[in-house]
């Protein structure tokens, strides 16, 4: 009969009953190797999570069983631990039990000590295997599947941690651009090898404090502790660099670009949710400005509550009549001749009185006022140069428009229709765009203002040099003035 191995600590001052124990357990199939210890030190000395099994004497001259038992759970151990004694009563067998002990065994009926040992080591095994299931049950909640990176719900945690002890924290969420055509041009297969790949690639730009988690698709997250909208963009910086490498994916080397957006507790938000979808508005802002990464700013955010108020305002305005227009001459400066103005939008509120163009344009661009909020800048202008006109004065108007009022379809019409209503020569009106606007989608801007060009509609270029086209590009663009 092959014996079982079993690892044992007995605790009992008279050798002889150590040794009756042991003969009983290679009686029931075991093959123990042993340790005797007769006091607490000598116990705390073989302490040992190797161990099969304890065996307690429940009196000892100086140390007893509770105490042993206590010393145990106190190293975080959970060990078959059965008492032997000649002496213990019902009440005390069943309090040291209830304290941690699997059985008791009367020395006297020492025979049942093989099936009390065979017991308490079943016992055990149960416990195991019920905590090692309830630790994977626990990993596969909190970590993602295919990565092993920790999952939304542990990133939440841990950011409920981090903003529960009220240090400065940053939140970066980065998302890998274009990854749908990888999945559909080399399957989903190779998109998971790479997504497999890009956590540890990330991991050894971060310092030990900081957590990678995988959002879900090809969204991760990155929490910085201790560190402000400065710091995490450097950090940032060094994430983009270490995913520029090639990845390796069967017979593929694929490389890849990401967006990052960074948000910052407790200057962009105070809770976790806030937090997240600060991050995720800022990633949206880079991806759309085309920036590796971008900060937090509320005048991008379509759902800050003091940008909802203003639009809401800012839609009533609109809707009154209340945006009024400031016109600034421009002059050529050998005579000192006007030679046109530039119209600029200005907004009394009721209550707040005069809101700056930087607090409401961008809250018109990104929140669905900008059409109508030019279409009635457009109509203020031609009827004041109709005024004008009335009085000699014929110089033209320029009107800011936007990279949205030359991307909607219905732009050229709407413009055309207040030049048929009013009666005001076409040339007498220019638009005005930023160099930015026109790089944005250069060919349906170019289709846009090619058209709006044939009308007899003048255009000119503002903040020329900020972006990224060329004066080679320029002479595509039917344009006669650049700022």
């Amino acid at each position: 009969m092959t014996r079982r191995s079993l690892r044992v600590l007995i605790l009992e001052d008279r050798p002889e009953d150590a040794e009756l124990a042991l003969h009983e357990l290679r009686r029931a199939g075991f093959d123990p190797s042993w340790r005797r210890a007769d006091d607490e030190a000598s116990f705390k000395a073989n302490l040992d999570p190797e161990l099969d099994l304890i065996l307690a004497d429940y009196h000892q001259p100086q140390f007893d069983a509770v105490r042993a038992l206590k010393l145990m759970k106190e190293a975080g151990l959970d060990i078959p631990f059965v008492i032997v004694s000649g002496a213990v009563g019902d009440d005390l067998a069943v309090a040291a039990v209830r304290q941690g002990a699997t059985d008791y065994v009367l020395k006297d009926r020492i025979g049942r000590l093989g099936t009390a040992v065979q017991n308490a080591i079943g016992q055990s095994d149960l416990r195991r295997r019920q905590r090692l299931a309830q630790a994977a049950l626990e990993h596969q909640a909190l970590h993602d599947s295919l990565t092993d990176l920790p999952n939304r719900l542990m990133l939440r945690e841990e950011l409920d941690r981090v903003i529960g002890r009220g240090t400065t924290a940053s939140l970066l969420l980065l998302d890998i651009d274009d990854f749908k055509e990888i999945n559909d041009s080399f399957g989903h297969q190779v998109g998971d090898i790479l997504l497999r790949q890009i956590g540890p690639r990330l991991r050894e730009r971060l310092d030990l404090a900081s957590m990678v988690a995988r959002l879900g698709g090809d969204e991760f997250a990155i929490l910085l502790p201790a560190t402000d909208a400065e710091r995490a963009s450097r950090v940032a910086r060094g994430l983009l660099l270490a995913l520029e490498g090639p990845f390796l994916s069967e017979d593929h080397a694929l490389e890849i670009t990401a967006s990052i957006g960074i948000a910052t507790y407790p200057e962009h938000a105070a809770a976790t949710e806030a937090l997240l979808q600060r991050a995720d508005v800022a990633m949206y802002l880079a991806k759309r400005t085309g920036a590796a990464y971008a900060v937090y700013r509320a005048e991008d955010d379509p759902y800050d509550a003091g940008r909802l108020a203003v639009r809401a305002d800012l839609r009533r305005a609109i809707e009154r009549g209340d945006i009024v227009l400031y016109y600034q001459p421009q002059a050529a400066l050998a005579t000192g001749e006007i030679t046109g103005f530039e119209a600029l939008a200005r907004w009394h509120h009721a209550d707040r009185g005069w809101v700056p163009p930087t607090e409401f344009i961008p809250v018109a661009e990104h929140m669905g006022l900008i059409k109508p909020l030019t279409a009635q800048v457009v109509e203020l202008a031609v009827r004041q140069s109709l005024a004008w006109q009335d009085v000699g004065i014929t110089a033209p108007v320029a009107v800011n428009v936007s990279m949205r009022n030359l991307l909607d379809p219905h732009f050229p019409e709407g413009l055309e229709g207040v030049i048929a209503a009013t009666g005001i020569e076409a040339g007498r009106l220019k638009l005005e765009i930023t160099e930015s606007a026109v790089m944005a989608e250069p060919a349906r801007v170019l289709e846009t203002m090619n058209r709006l060009r044939s009308r007899g509609l003048r255009f000119s270029i503002d903040d020329f040099g900020t972006g990224y086209s060329s004066l080679a590009y320029l002479q595509r663009l039917p344009v006669e003035e650049i700022k």
